[in-house]
């Protein structure tokens, strides 16, 4: 069984998930005609119910959330008018905002240019050291290297190697 903050997660609702996990996969999929900051705010959507309003807990934590990832001058712009690179910063503050202490990122700088891909990756460095944990699938191994506290290499669905980078990097790795 899977288990995020101490509970199995396949006997949680999706509500009661939705607030221990965030996930970004690898391409996801947006409302027609969502603004950026239409976008952000779905990631408080497992905090509201019918007793449950927009705070301003919800507006901080989408604030925040814009900041962090960069695009605060874009929340006004339709998501589908951006680049490939700004819509995965937007994705990552939907997911920043969601304030979960379990984040799964599936290759989050994929279409990201150089330099945003580090700021995305020392955006990630700063989540995690803030408590959070953050699991993220990255094939690019310097990165991943670099950024990850441990790494899980895996071949043909098999894990090949596990453990601190500085340990598990290695000539054997990277052939």
């Amino acid at each position: 069984s899977v288990h995020a903050d101490g509970a199995d997660v396949w006997r949680l609702t999706q509500r009661q998930a939705a607030h221990r996990v965030a996930l970004l996969p690898q391409s996801p999929r947006a409302p027609e005609a969502v603004t950026v900051a239409g976008l952000v705010r779905y990631g408080r959507h497992p905090h509201q119910g019918l007793l449950r309003q927009w705070s301003r807990d919800d507006e901080r934590a989408v604030r925040d959330a814009l900041e962090a990832t960069g695009t605060t001058g874009l929340a006004g712009e339709r998501l589908d008018r951006l680049s490939g690179g700004q819509r995965q910063r937007c994705w990552l503050a939907m997911v920043l905002a969601q304030h979960t202490p379990v984040v799964l990122l599936d290759e989050p700088t994929s279409a990201l240019d150089l330099g945003h891909v580090v700021d995305v990756l020392e955006l990630v460095r700063e989540v995690a050291a803030a408590g959070r944990t953050v699991v993220m699938v990255q094939h690019d191994l310097a990165s991943a290297a670099r950024y990850a506290d441990t790494l899980i290499a895996m071949h043909d669905g098999r894990v090949v190697a596990q453990g601190p980078p500085h340990e598990t990097v290695d000539e054997a790795l990277v052939k």
